[in-house]
């Protein structure tokens, strides 16, 4: 498992180091590692000896990681120049940089647009403007570069810890921010680069050691992010003996006569999710539609029988099929039995949830639930607030309903109601379609149903990593989302890349799940 932090959690991390006197070691070690990666990125497409690149340095520690990884990359035969973006930087670094022959250039207000051009042409530019320690975002001249460097495309940014303007706690992004291929970051993950908008400005994530990382083993995570190890060990498998029962049977209130195909979208992809029977309840036109798609579904027109886990609310629409949503839900809230509540179903939440109950919305969806939950005293939500802030008012709404919540986006962040969250992100853009969701609740609808039994009474591999029994939901949810998106990039491979459809997804939602229970079987000791 991947796990990510706060920038104060660094800092504390850092700090007996630095009381003892090493903070020039961390400085050099994350140099090190900075102009390593740098390197390899600028070899993998031309000679090193020669090629330039600019270093954009700011006033604090961060500036000075970047002037000195620049120092070490110019004595490797490249043509460096530093941008200073503030009168005073980090005099060591500073020195070091000119020593090793570096061109130094002052960044003012006349010469903002000039620079960008001149860096934009540079075979590598280094992001050092702010590190995890700054608030708010960039200003006057350096806003300036930026904004014009981010118009120009330059061929190859690194970004020095996070890109300048990102919240290293929070991932919102304060712009103008300079989009990197590669964000090279020290010590531990911050959680803003596992979480959006910030993932989307990253690029590519790598990490380097600097020595304090032992200690940031006793700290919680802000961010969890499950690696294909965590998933293959979670995934539910079943058992030689097992029958259909045994595999979870989930109860599906989806879909109406005008939203027939959101009924065979999710049943049909809890079916290829592994679920050992799935109950439809709705009406006859769109049950026809559900076992025209999937025979192996059954028709309940509104007694179901026996029932461990529901999803409620994908393309449900009209006074009946929502009263079949309210019924279901208030019979699992009885019964205590975990709930999938998409869509439709978000407006029949009881006043409080259970954690077993996952909720699934949108951003727009979930700034509608926001603000249909007691006042908080802050403003109305919107949905363009939710897309700024998503981990922010994920874990506000798990707080408040009392459910898990799994906000669904680039990035899909999960939250625990006690504030644990997931981060996954291995989808495509392509699947931004319709049906899209409704696949993912089939999905989670079909997962949870199979493996209740094992997160309430724990088989082990949800105690690996480290979480109370009302926060292995959210990993359960992370697990559906790491599906979902997996299927779709697969899907869209299977295209050269190309678009897919809803259904497309689900078609390869077995072969995801095969194939991380394969490699887990592999590798396991």
């Amino acid at each position: 498992m991947i796990s990510a932090f706060t920038g104060q959690q660094i800092r504390d991390a850092e700090q007996p180091l630095l009381d003892s006197g090493e903070g020039a070691v961390l400085m050099q070690r994350a140099a090190y590692g900075l102009a390593q990666a740098v390197a390899r990125e600028v070899k993998s497409r031309r000679k090193l000896a020669g090629a330039s690149v600019t270093v954009l340095a700011g006033k604090g520690n961060n500036g000075g990681d970047g002037l000195f990884a620049a120092a070490l990359l110019a004595r490797r035969g490249m043509r460096t120049t530093a941008v200073l973006a503030a009168p005073e930087v980090h005099q060591e670094a500073l020195a070091a940089f000119v020593a090793a022959d570096g061109r130094v250039v002052q960044l003012e207000a006349s010469n903002a647009e000039e620079l960008a051009v001149l860096c934009a042409g540079d075979d590598c530019l280094i992001d050092a403007l702010l590190g995890t320690g700054a608030r708010g975002g960039l200003r006057e001249a350096p806003a300036e570069l930026v904004a014009s460097l981010q118009e120009l495309r330059p061929r190859l940014v690194v970004a020095c810890d996070l890109p300048s303007g990102l919240d290293a706690n929070s991932g919102e992004v304060h712009w103008p921010v300079l989009d990197a291929d590669i964000t090279v970051t020290f010590g531990g993950i911050k959680a803003g680069l596992l979480a959006d908008p910030g993932e989307g400005c990253c690029g590519r994530v790598e990490l380097v050691g600097i020595g304090i990382e032992q200690s940031l083993e006793h700290a919680r995570p802000e961010l969890r992010r499950l690696t294909d190890s965590d998933l293959g060990a979670l995934v539910p498998k079943p058992g030689r003996r097992a029958h259909k029962y045994s595999r979870g049977v989930l109860g599906v209130v989806a879909g109406s006569a005008r939203f027939a195909g959101a009924a065979a979208l999710s049943v049909h992809a809890a079916a290829l999710a592994g679920v050992g029977m799935v109950r439809y309840l709705g009406p006859q036109s769109a049950a026809q539609l559900v076992l025209a798609r999937t025979p192996e579904a059954l028709w309940e027109s509104d007694h179901p029988g026996r029932v461990q886990t529901w999803l409620l609310g994908s393309g449900v629409d009209g006074a009946e099929q929502l009263q079949r949503a309210r019924d279901a839900g208030t019979s699992a809230l009885a019964e205590e039995l975990p709930v999938v509540v998409d869509a439709g179903a978000l407006s029949l939440l009881p006043e409080h949830c259970p954690a077993h109950w996952i909720l699934t919305p949108h951003a727009g969806e979930l700034a509608t639930l926001l603000n249909s939950l007691p006042s908080t005293g802050e403003d109305k939500v919107t949905r363009d607030d939710v897309e700024s802030r998503p981990l922010h008012f994920v874990r506000q709404a798990a707080e408040q309903t009392g459910a898990t919540v799994l906000l669904k986006g680039a990035t899909t962040v999960v939250s625990s109601p006690s504030g644990v969250v997931f981060s996954q992100s291995e989808g495509t853009a392509w699947m931004a379609t319709a049906g899209s969701g409704d696949v993912l609740a089939g999905v989670l609808g079909a997962l949870l149903a199979q493996a209740v039994e094992s997160i309430r009474h724990d088989d082990g591999a949800y105690a690996a990593l480290g979480l109370d029994p009302a926060d292995r939901w959210a990993a359960l949810a992370a697990v559906a989302a790491s599906v979902h998106g997996r299927a779709g990039s697969l899907a869209s491979a299977d295209f050269d890349g190309g678009p897919i459809t809803a259904s497309a997804i689900a078609a390869a939602v077995p072969r995801v799940i095969g194939s991380l229970s394969a490699e887990y079987d592999r590798t396991r000791p």
